[in-house]
């Protein structure tokens, strides 16, 4: 499926300190480095009274017709002009969803992951084009960098299949999650083959990111969970947003359920794989979303010139329009450009777009896997967001955003 995004880039807020440091003999001053941008979360300021009636009928007909269960946010220019909470969060339980209740993002936390990466890079402390094996030096795989695995071009397997099948032929506890050090001991163990050479083409699959979340605790020497807390959840006023790995807890302290095959019935439970993070893990809400979207265009988590590498289209654009740049999805028409991902994963289905000329975010976020999130025409034309089709949900390789 796909999405497109324009926008009006929001008004940044700066809070410059400048102090003045003496020495000893009070002559010589030093001023540091400004610091960045403040984050403003008055953005989530939202009176139900005031929703636009548009979207309000599209999204009852989504719900009503097409089977769409989950929460919803869309503004612009600054302003949320939708938001709702729409149907369960557990359907055997009984328990309907509140606009701040969590959903596992699926792959909408690649866009996360791979803010760390960048943070990290202006940090000095990586580089894009530092090969794996100079962090994990058993890495079975030669040629294969942080840029590359950002892009989706390492030509690596996918660890989630691979894995799936040795806990299914040697019969190991799938109740309990396993850690990203121990999926790369595991593929440094096994040297499962690798689908291509690195760089030779896209292929999209959560190795990649994985890989990254693991860096990001090699270099950072944190758990993924709390460098992302402390590094990207706090500074862009995230409170609702966290990690949650089967590694470090029996049970995921959400009460959202994912439901598979568009039925309530078949309700999924975690297991061993949802263990390993940064391809997936984070536990987020739509308000939280539209933080993070607001944080990334108004400076608050990197420069601008950071965030403007990580949106050019890094491989062949595929029926003109569509590529991958550092873990975002992209739509390009001329003058326009949306800066998107979706998700899915265990029963959990999202869209998260940003049109960067029309300044408009739209977040859909559902825990009842169907087709309703491919029924967005009339959204987009509500907004005024340009229309972008490619099927997101077919499940193959290089077309999905699994």
């Amino acid at each position: 499926m796909s999405f497109v995004y324009k926008n009006v880039l929001l008004p940044a807020i700066f809070l410059i300190s400048i102090q003045s440091c003496s020495s000893h003999n009070g002559t010589n001053k030093v001023n540091p480095a400004p610091e960045k941008a403040k984050m403003d979360t008055s953005i989530l300021k939202y009176d139900p009274a005031n929703a636009d009636k548009r979207i309000d009928a599209f999204m009852q007909d989504l719900h009503d017709h097409h089977g769409f269960n989950g929460n919803v946010l869309v503004a612009k220019h600054g302003k949320i002009l939708y938001e709702n909470a729409i149907g369960w969060a557990d359907y055997l339980h009984k328990k309907k969803l509140t606009i701040n209740s969590q959903f596992e993002l699926a792959s909408v936390t690649k866009t996360m992951t791979s803010t760390a990466i960048l943070l990290l890079m202006e940090q000095g402390k990586l580089k894009l084009d530092q090969d794996v094996k100079a962090f994990f030096p058993n890495f079975p795989y030669d040629g294969v960098t942080i840029r590359l695995l950002l892009t989706h071009r390492s030509g690596m397997m996918n660890y989630v299949y691979f894995t799936d099948d040795i806990w299914r032929k040697e019969h190991r506890n799938q109740s309990k999650g396993i850690t990203n050090l121990d999926e790369m001991n595991l593929i440094a163990q096994y040297k499962p083959a690798r689908f291509n050479k690195p760089d030779v083409r896209f292929l999209y699959n959560n190795s990649n990111f994985m890989v990254l979340g693991s860096i990001i605790e090699k270099v950072s020497g944190k758990p993924y969970a709390q460098f992302m807390k402390e590094n990207v959840f706090i500074p862009a006023g995230m409170r609702h947003t966290a990690v949650y790995s089967k590694a470090v807890y029996d049970k995921i302290p959400v009460d959202v359920v994912g439901h598979d095959r568009g039925q309530w019935k078949y309700s999924v439970a975690q297991n061993f794989l949802d263990g390993p993070v940064g391809d997936k893990g984070i536990y987020s809400t739509v308000g939280d979303l539209y933080l993070f979207d607001h944080a990334l265009r108004t400076g608050v988590l990197l420069k601008k010139a950071t965030m403007d590498s990580a949106y050019v289209p890094r491989n062949p654009m595929l029926h003109g329009h569509f590529s991958y740049g550092y873990g975002w999805r992209i739509f390009e028409a001329p003058g326009q450009q949306v800066i998107y991902h979706t998700g899915w994963w265990h029963g959990f289905r999202h869209i998260f777009l940003r049109d960067m000329k029309n300044d408009i975010t739209i977040v859909l976020l559902s825990n009842l896997a169907n087709g309703s999130l491919l029924k967005l025409d009339g959204l987009f034309e509500i907004t005024g967001m340009p229309i972008v089709r490619k099927s997101a949900y077919n499940g193959a390789g290089e077309t999905s955003d699994d």
